[in-house]
């Protein structure tokens, strides 16, 4: 068992309204000086392990990248390290671009 989820774009789009969703961006800052997804808390991959107890717990946590790879890997940590509610965003940030999701600078 991987102990996250795999999440699609359309099942973000219904959780992004609710109190208890974290989004976490684990680009690097220069991608996400290129846009992000609103509300998102940006994290970069290298310094999850530093900054992992920032993140809220007995919440969702979604993780994305730009196309899942990276973000399956900090959901896959975060989960070792005990968080619970790990998810990651499939087909990234480019995903959601493609599906009309909102970006942000």
């Amino acid at each position: 068992m991987s102990g996250f989820m795999n999440i699609t774009v359309s099942e973000l789009h219904e959780l992004m309204d609710k109190p208890d969703v974290q989004l976490v961006d684990v680009r690097t800052d220069a991608e996400i000086a290129r846009g992000r997804i609103k509300g998102a808390i940006c994290m970069p991959l290298h310094l999850l392990p530093l900054r992992l107890n920032e993140l809220g717990s007995g919440k969702t946590t979604v993780f994305y990248c730009q196309m899942g790879g990276r973000s399956a890997q900090a959901a896959a940590f975060a989960a070792a390290q005990g968080l619970h509610g790990a998810a990651n965003l499939q087909g990234g940030i480019l995903a959601w671009a493609q599906s009309g999701g909102e970006l942000v600078a």
